[in-house]
């Protein structure tokens, strides 16, 4: 009686040690928020230079501008300063606009294969939401480099 008892415990602690883990990585999962960089950008890209393109909360986001491609993106916030700021590649359709609202879309492109067709830059603000900045590849100075495949969070 007493073994079934010491498996029925390790089975217990087994199980919610499996549903303490399941529930860190729930929140360790950023919900996102993407943002057209490209229609933001507009005609600043025709001028090198540092630019803001948003300011959200006590964030502003600027892009710097070389030769009419976006060479970067930078986030500052207002109290705390410099913010990191993850570059992200896709092979995906990233943005699609229903209703006004920017939804992300991963749906096959035709260009699927041959590399990635948007560059996203993205910073977490103080609510643990991603806010990522789409651009179309092409757009971008450096293309890819430095950059890590996005996975959306489903």
């Amino acid at each position: 009686m007493d073994i079934h008892r010491r498996h029925l415990s390790i089975l217990g602690a087994a199980s919610g040690l499996m549903s303490m883990s399941g529930l860190a990585l729930a929140t360790l999962k950023k919900k996102a928020v993407h943002h057209n960089g490209q229609k933001m950008a507009g005609g600043m890209v025709k001028q090198n230079g540092r630019h803001d393109i948003a300011t959200l909360g006590g964030h502003r986001v600027s892009i710097d501008v070389k030769d009419g491609k976006i060479a970067g993106l930078q986030v500052k916030h207002d109290q705390k300063g410099d913010v990191a700021v993850t570059k992200y590649k896709t092979t995906t359709k990233a943005l699609a606009r229903r209703d006004g609202i920017q939804y992300a879309v991963h749906q096959l492109t035709q260009e699927q294969g041959l590399g990635p067709t948007h560059i996203g830059y993205a910073y977490v603000d103080e609510d643990d939401v991603e806010q990522i900045y789409w651009f179309p590849f092409e757009m971008v100075f450096d293309g890819d480099t430095d950059a890590v495949e996005y996975v959306p969070v489903t």
